[in-house]
This record gives structure tokens, sequence and C-alpha cells, in this order.
């Protein structure tokens, strides 16, 4: 939205790696303003006092070449349009779930999956004896971010970072706080770009500055991703390999318990039910079986024996009733890659069409 990456945005957690993964909200549209945008001439922030001082602060503490550090920003550009695509849905704009849901599992995204999965299945059944990470979360994640490398974003990464580092938009609630997280992701950036000697101005990815197939910020592509061809690099635009095992090494970080499921699906006793209890830690797994069967909510089977905590996950559908799930560990540590009940499920569901197309 796209969209690993982070509102970590990872909506953009680690954030948006990938959490990344603002792009992948309106990935079609922001993918066609991309190539748009980046015909555009831009506000080029070679005249900004404020940018060319940060370039020289940047290149102090990470020890890079300060000459180097300031010809990059110089030459990037402040994008309107990524200013535009960052700020939240008017108020009052209600959630649907539903909706949502339908522009994810979807028969070419699912196909996709399909010749992904078939391709890269022993990559992805090592990814899941080393790390622990089934293949079909592994499947659902790069989907949902950029349908199997169809759609990695094609805006210039530096030109958006560097807006929404110098010039996040005032009208967004936490635009302090938004504002110095992409100023740390343009500091990991250029650093990586040095380190590597890369060219930072060539690398291309999502309006928010997440890149390749897992769509992962920079500090998430420092921290997490890994050289899984064993080629003696990492690249996650290019390398399948290297997008599956560092989607996975990026969970595993994240305290992925294997074998657990994400999700049980739960109902209401109503003259027990405190729903407001219930929803009060939003996803955060706090409550017992006991503690949350206790409270009104209903399992059955396998989710009865479940020994860790639980949340009740609302999934809002705009007029209709919600959907809710029991949500566990795992589930919470997906919305780690993604700060949205409603991306993680999506990445849940996805994985599990691709996994039942597989066998028809």
């Amino acid at each position: 939205m796209r969209l690993h990456t982070l509102f970590a945005i990872v909506f953009i957690a680690v954030q948006l790696v990938s959490t990344g993964a603002e792009a992948q909200k309106r990935p079609e549209k922001a993918n066609k303003a991309g190539k748009a945008a980046n015909r555009a001439t831009g506000v080029p922030y070679a005249t900004r006092p404020d940018v060319l001082d940060a370039a020289a602060d940047m290149a102090q503490r990470r020890d890079l070449d300060a000459a180097w550090v300031r010809q990059a920003l110089a030459q990037a550009r402040r994008l309107p349009l990524v200013q535009r695509l960052v700020l939240p849905p008017p108020v009052g704009t209600p959630k649907n779930w539903r909706a949502y849901r339908v522009r994810f599992i979807e028969p070419k995204r699912v196909d996709a999956g399909v010749r992904f999965w078939a391709t890269h299945r022993d990559t992805l059944e090592r990814a899941e004896r080393e790390y622990g990470v089934p293949a079909e979360i592994i499947v659902g994640i790069i989907g949902v971010e950029t349908i199997y490398g169809q759609n990695t974003g094609s805006f210039r990464v530096i030109d958006a970072l560097a807006t929404l580092a110098f010039d996040f938009p005032a009208a967004h609630p936490r635009a302090a706080d938004r504002a110095a997280f992409f100023r740390s992701e343009l500091e990991q950036f250029l650093s990586l770009q040095s380190r590597l000697g890369a060219d930072p101005l060539k690398p291309l990815g999502s309006y928010a500055g997440a890149m390749g197939l897992p769509q992962f910020m920079p500090s998430s592509r420092v921290k997490y991703a890994v050289d899984f061809d064993g080629d003696g690099v990492i690249d996650l635009s290019v390398s399948p390999a290297d997008a599956i095992g560092s989607v996975a090494s990026y969970f595993k970080a994240f305290g992925w318990k294997t074998g657990q499921p994400e999700t049980y699906p739960v109902r209401f006793d109503a003259a027990r039910l405190d729903r407001d209890a219930l929803l009060a830690p939003d996803i955060l797994p706090t409550f017992s079986v006991a503690t949350f069967t206790a409270k009104g909510a209903v399992l059955e089977g396998d989710a009865l024996q479940h020994t860790g905590p639980l949340a009740l996950v609302e999934l809002q559908n705009g007029d209709e009733p919600p959907s809710y799930v029991a949500g566990t560990e795992n589930f919470y540590v997906i919305t780690r890659y993604n700060w949205s009940s409603y991306y993680a499920m999506a990445v849940i569901e996805l994985g599990r069409a691709v996994k039942a197309a597989m066998v028809r």
C-alpha cells in the first residue's frame, strides 16, 4: 500500500517492512502515478539549505563521504504525489474487510501465486525448515505486496524517502513521528547504497520507499534480509530466493512460533459477552483461553487446547456486521510486517487460497 515493508509501518512498519507495505493499499494506481512522477521534473532539493545541512549530519554520523551524500540528496526531488498518497482516508470513511479482501484474494493473484509456489517449491520448503515459517505465509506476503514481483513500485526510492523525510504532510495526525521515521529510513538507504557502491538514484520502489518482491524498507533490508540463494549478494528485486528467505527471516526475528495457527474461528455467547473488554487490547494477544471464553467468546476444537494468549480481532464490514477471529501470537507477528489486521488477514487468506489451488 504496499505499499516491507514499515509503519513498523511497517501503516509502514517495519515497518510499513515491511513491513513496508504501504504501497499495497493502492498498488495499480500508485504504480502508474509513480511512472508519471518519475517523468515529471519534481521539485529538486538542491536549493534547500535544511536538506544540505541534513546531508552533512548524515555523512558525519554514518561515516559517509560528505560530498557523495550531498550530491545524492541534491538530486532528490520532492514529489507532491507522494505527499498525497501517505495521507489517511478522510475521517468517517468506513473500513470494509469484504471489499479489502476482494482486492487480494482474486483469481489473477491466486494464479500467479500457484506459479510462484510451483517454481520455487524447494526454496519455500527450505525456508520453512530453517525458519519455521509456513510456505503459505511467505507466499501470502509476497503476493499481497507485489503480486510476486509484478508490481514492485515505480517511484525513485530516494525521491520518496526524501519527500517524506523533509516534507511529510503536516495534515497527517502523526506527522512528526512519521517524518522522523522516514528520515531514519533515508539515512539507512544512503548508508546501504554507499556500502554496496551502488547508485542511490537508480532503485525504484513504492511511494513509501519500500523495495523488492517483499517490499522491505531500508532498515528491514539491513536487519533481516538474507542471501538465501548463496550467490554472495542480497538482491530482493531480482532473486526470489533472497526474497523468500528474507520474509522468513523477518518473521522469525519477530517471534514466529512454528506450528501455531494464526487464527481460530470464534463466535459469541450473548448472555456472557463482554465485547468491550475483549476488544480493549486491540490485536495484542492478551487473554488465556479460560479468560477469553469467560468473557463470552466461544471456541471449539483445537482452539480450546491453545496454550498461548489470544486476541479478539474485529474486521469491520462497512454497514454490515463485523467479522471476528481469535488471533494468536503468530497473527500479531504478521501485523509487525504491516500494522493492520486487515492486511494480516489478506496475507493469511491469500496464502490459503494459493495452497488450496495447488492441490486441485
